[in-house]
């Protein structure tokens, strides 16, 4: 009685904008609010079901989305937490709950009763004269319980009850053995002599790192901010290698973390059921609600991007293979352990720059202001600290968001810093989603980004490499995408769009870090204060499509892979690392290595929401070239254009048809041309003089 009386979730929080007072919560607070919460859902489920009126919109479609009010309270801090800040406790409780989720989930798409009625309602929408957004949450809601079991007999209910169930615990099972696989590697160094090639800064922060474990010498990790530098400058090979193996082994391993069952497993419970659903694929059943729509057309994009990109990678790998064995002066081989290595000399000596001269430049918070800054030139939208909001980690900061008027926008958390109980990766969420309340009034959302960037140490701040300024970009502008929502309903606000839309927002923003005027503002020594010069900036920007086959075919070969597992018409009980060799083979660049495993610890498609959709980074690739010619072709900080699209893309959310809002945004369909004009695969036409 005592946890349910002081449970911070059963009351309203007593918070700045109402956030959850993360101060205040334990962890033995989270299952009796999952219980209550489960509970009160499943009353709200039972009162539209059986509400003794007939079925109109309101009643039943809008009830349904303003139910379960106080389970999406606690879910959304725990599984923020259970993400960027677990402990063994917090996953066994995530165990325990998940399969109660799963079955409150089923307990509302099966219902019978409730179905009924969301029909009965369905088959009026054409007399009911909705909004547009109305229209959507009815179409959204009616599909949500086709593809969830609504219309299957009774024994095909049962069957999609309990396969939902397991597959919710093995995704969250996977999720952690990859990540526990992957905290419990070290490479721990003594001798100096074992640091050749690694920058200073790069040996300061691995110093720094053995420090923090009470540990003498130099420590390295599969965590990005060590596993990248080091596979980037160490000048031996073997230790490189080792990594290498070690990375492309977590979740391979024949022990208690290992993952390949629990593949099979998930990829034939898909499969299943599609089957169910009436699909011959898991893929063809996930992709009726997405751009693509269809594998064939999945397979379309990936087969065109290949076909233009890979004579490219070809040339680049040959290039790096002839500049290898010349500064080696002997016959070898270039293997993915000396990919990096060798390709960041060869960039170095064609553009004379790499991370260690630009990372002085780009100091975190530096970068951070910077990047706000970005978001005021083009939004109008400033933000502000406020140290009294809580947070869930000392290193985690609370921003306050305002549009252009001084209206209040949104609550930001930004979350910088790998840590143990943290997933690798980088990724935007949400805590609360916008909507607007019954009264009508506009509730703002609480939005949180979560990065694993090179910390500081004891004699450096956090000093980040052009590819972390890039995540930056990336998460803030999936950030924008739900600060800046307007819309009536909660599931169809912010990033709640089409999985091959949503990565529109966030690879757009990306674009402004190879543009001068953008680099010139934000990029300033973190010691001097002097602006980085003009012609390093020059070099940055001629080196933006180094290696740019070679990173396509890489993406591609995730794409294919995701969908080869998602293709299987029959049950898999193969080999998993064959399987995924010959998968993306087509698409390998660099030679295979024997034994290795990607799938294992490929967390996007197996436990994070991208199964048979990973091909959307590079759907949205399309789009996002496309979109920021408009930008190029009227100014990159040109206010007009920025409107056009926070009003057509940003704002929107999921409340209409995506190629409804880019082409409003745009005026046409996006064709492949203007990703292949700024990857400089293909030649911008030449303009026309106007005689």
């Amino acid at each position: 009685m005592t946890q349910t009386v002081n449970n911070p979730f059963f009351q309203r929080y007593n918070t700045p904008f109402e956030t959850p007072p993360f101060n205040e919560i334990k962890t033995a607070h989270y299952e009796p609010a999952f219980e209550e919460g489960i509970r009160q859902l499943d009353q709200e489920i039972q009162d539209i079901a059986n509400n003794s009126q007939p079925a109109t919109f309101e009643n039943t479609i809008v009830a349904l989305e303003r139910s379960g009010k106080l389970l999406e309270k606690v879910s959304s801090a725990f599984f923020n937490i259970l993400n960027a800040e677990a402990d063994d406790e917090m996953m066994d409780i995530s165990q325990r709950v998940s399969p109660k989720l799963s079955e409150s989930s089923n307990n509302i798409f099966l219902n019978e009763k409730l179905f009924a009625r969301v029909k009965t309602v369905y088959e009026q929408k054409e007399q009911l004269a909705l909004s547009p957004e109305d229209a959507k949450l009815l179409e959204d809601t009616f599909e949500s319980f086709s593809v969830r079991g609504a219309n299957l007999s009774a024994d095909d209910k049962e069957k999609y009850r309990k396969l939902s169930t397991d597959l919710s615990v093995l995704s969250l099972t996977f999720d952690q053995n990859a990540l526990k696989d992957k905290n419990r590697y070290e490479l721990l160094l003594t001798d100096e002599k074992d640091l050749a090639g690694l920058p200073e800064s790069i040996r300061e922060a691995a110093a720094h790192r053995a420090k923090e474990k009470g540990k003498e010498g130099w420590l390295f990790n599969l965590t990005a901010p060590s596993y990248v530098p080091f596979m980037r400058y160490s000048a031996l090979r073997p230790l490189r290698e080792t990594m290498y193996r070690e990375y492309m082994s977590v979740g391979n391993k024949g022990d208690e973390y290992d993952n390949k069952e629990i593949i099979r497993r998930i990829v034939n419970i898909r499969l299943e059921i599609a089957r169910l659903m009436g699909h011959s694929t898991y893929a063809e059943y996930s992709l009726k609600r997405t751009m693509a729509k269809t594998p064939a057309n999945v397979y379309h994009l990936l087969e065109q991007l290949l076909e233009a990109y890979k004579p490219v990678a070809v040339n680049e790998y040959n290039a790096v293979q002839g500049f290898a064995m010349g500064a080696e002066k002997e016959n070898i081989t270039v293997m993915p352990w000396d990919w990096s290595y060798y390709s960041e000399k060869l960039k170095d000596i064609r553009f004379n720059v790499n991370d260690e001269m630009t990372r002085p430049y780009f100091e975190l918070n530096n970068v951070k202001n910077g990047v706000f800054g970005l978001a005021t030139q083009l939004y109008g939208i400033t933000f502000k600290e406020n140290k009294e909001i809580p947070v869930y980690h000392p290193e985690v900061d609370a921003y306050e968001v305002y549009d252009a008027d001084g209206k209040f926008l949104s609550i930001l958390y930004t979350d910088f810093h790998p840590r143990d109980g943290k997933q690798s990766g980088a990724w935007m969420n949400s805590i609360k989603e916008q909507y607007s309340e019954a009264d009508g009034n506009d509730s703002r959302p609480q939005i949180i980004i979560v990065m694993n960037f090179t910390r500081p140490t004891e004699t450096k701040p956090s000093l980040l490499t052009f590819d972390e300024v890039n995540t930056l970009l990336h998460e803030f502008g999936h950030a924008l995408h739900g600060m800046l929502a307007k819309g009536k309903y909660a599931s169809l606000s912010g990033t709640n769009v089409y999985r091959d839309f949503v990565e529109l927002p966030s690879q757009l923003m990306e674009n402004w870090l190879t543009e001068k005027e953008f680099l010139d503002q934000i990029a300033v020594h973190y010691e001097t204060g002097e602006k980085i010069p003009q012609e390093l900036i020059r070099k940055l920007v001629d080196a933006s499509n180094f290696n740019t086959g070679y990173f396509c075919c890489r993406q591609l070969s995730f794409g294919m892979l995701d969908m080869a597992w998602h293709t299987q018409t029959e049950p898999f009980e193969g080999d998993v690392i064959a399987f995924e060799k010959q998968a993306w083979a087509r698409t390998v660049i660099v030679p295979e290595v024997p034994g290795t495993l990607m799938s294992s610890s490929f967390g996007h498609i197996f436990s994070g929401g991208y199964a048979a959709g990973y091909y959307g980074y590079k759907w949205a690739e399309v789009l996002d070239a496309d979109a920021f010619s408009v930008f190029k072709k009227n100014g990159i900080f040109n206010r007009e254009t920025a409107r056009s699209f926070r009003e057509n893309i940003l704002s929107k959310g999921g409340t209409e048809d995506p190629a409804v809002l880019y082409k409003r945004f745009r005026g046409q369909e996006p064709t492949i041309d203007a990703l292949l004009i700024r990857n400089g695969i293909k030649q911008a036409e030449p303009k026309a003089n106007g005689n």
